[in-house]
């Protein structure tokens, strides 16, 4: 068992740099099947989903070879589809990634129903509208799903009934191939819809209006391979502005696209937080004197969920009352408990939070109950008095690559640890 334990109340100083976006990578990588050719994939961050995703690959008969630490060659030219294992698919969220790229070029595929973080019902209906629309017979049974569009796929409109990056994406892949045009409308706009289409496109697809309402998906006979880079991740980035936030001292986080993380710096700027923007870099100055604010979370560009929980902690230290309102998942809010256990004051009722400013945690034993509270945790740790353990960091190694040894870097106190598994039974 590993935990990470945290001596806090140390100023971050100095730069940490942001790895490839896990979102976006999560979806190339299973996109690379779509080309039955060799990609090239530069910037993939070094994080569990990234080596799950391309272990199933793998399982399939697709040939990977690294390169060097970040760049990986994917020839997928002999994938087997119907060999993905289901003990892998089920780790993970975007494995249904791997509905889209398979009924794409196979025009059938039979998948696992996929893992992830447990924020509540996340229903795929959307996916499932969007295959069968296109000509796709779909099936959800015994743990699977089973998609059948042997017919041939056909390009048509899609209307989402609700904004999916999931569903944007996946359905994207499976129209990229189909025969004629095909149209999503009230697409999902975030960065990594955008980058999964820059891929396909530099791959030889044809889709326009990624990353706005409306995308247009032309499609293409045959893919053939690329080479192609992993846009930064944002979510990582934001992490960092908000731990250099709670911690104070000057942190400059590099390799990142500021317009990504307008909804963040606002916020931030709002609390009374100095910021310094560059090309590709941003810089947080703070003297740990905070302001309230009020924040919902809502589909990009709006304030990003997945920054739900580290936002949270920054109000746990502001000065007064905010109000902290979730606009995307109905179970995000699991992490308040840990942080109460630090002695944070959160009432939540259903979506909605009243974060009562304590100027200071104090640290204590928590958990990481998934990605992003995992994320929490370790932003609450650092900025706490005295010493933070953290358990089931396994979920934080899903999403944040090299993450204790950047924040070392800088000044963080902070280290991970093995526990044999076997501890408890000698003590007793």
């Amino acid at each position: 068992m590993e935990k990470i334990i945290i001596s806090g109340g140390r100023p971050l100083n100095g730069e940490i740099p942001v790895s490839g976006f896990k979102n976006a990578a999560v979806a190339i990588v299973l996109a690379t099947i779509l080309t039955e050719d060799k990609c090239i994939i530069e910037n993939l961050p070094q994080i569990s989903d990234v080596t799950i995703s391309l272990e199933i690959l793998r399982s399939m008969g697709v040939r990977i070879k690294y390169i060097n630490k970040t760049t990986a060659e994917i020839d997928s030219t002999f994938v087997k589809p119907d060999l993905a294992p289901y003990e892998l698919v089920r780790k993970m969220r975007a494995s249904y990634y791997l509905v889209g790229s398979l009924l794409g070029r196979f025009k059938k595929a039979v998948v696992g129903l996929p893992g992830g973080c447990d924020f509540g019902v996340r229903p795929i209906d959307q996916h499932i509208k969007g295959f069968e629309a296109l000509g796709s017979k779909v099936t959800v049974e015994s743990g699977c799903i089973e998609a059948d569009a042997t017919k041939g796929l056909v390009g048509t409109n899609i209307y989402m009934d609700v904004v999916s990056v999931g569903a944007t994406i996946n359905v994207m892949l499976a129209a990229v191939k189909a025969d004629g045009v095909t149209v999503i409308e009230n697409a999902a706009h975030e960065p990594h819809v955008v980058d999964t289409a820059n891929f396909l496109n530099a791959c030889g697809a044809d889709i326009s209006g990624a990353g706005t309402d409306t995308i247009k998906i032309r499609g293409v006979k045959n893919l053939h391979g690329a080479t192609y880079a992993i846009i930064p991740d944002m979510i990582e980035a934001g992490t960092y502005l908000i731990a250099g936030a709670a911690t104070g001292g000057k942190l400059r986080v590099t390799n990142l696209i500021p317009k990504h993380l307008d909804s963040l710096t606002a916020k931030l700027e709002e609390m009374g937080v100095t910021l310094i923007e560059e090309d590709e870099a941003i810089t947080v100055i703070s003297d740990g004197k905070l302001n309230r604010a009020n924040i919902k979370t809502q589909p990009y560009p709006g304030f990003p969920t997945d920054l739900n929980p580290q936002m949270g902690v920054l109000l746990c230290l502001a000065q007064g009352t905010s109000i902290l309102t979730e606009g995307v998942w109905e179970n995000r809010f699991r992490y308040v408990e840990e942080l109460k256990r630090m002695g944070a004051k959160i009432k939540v009722d259903g979506r909605t939070a009243v974060v009562e400013g304590v100027g200071a945690l104090s640290g204590a034993g928590v958990r990481a109950l998934d990605l992003r509270a995992g994320a929490a945790m370790i932003v609450a740790g650092l900025a706490a008095t005295g010493r933070t353990t953290i358990e089931e960091i396994f979920h934080i190694q899903r999403g944040y690559e090299d993450i204790i040894e950047k924040l070392q870097a800088v000044g963080a106190d902070i280290r991970m640890v093995t526990i044999p598994d076997n501890i408890y039974e000698k003590a007793n």
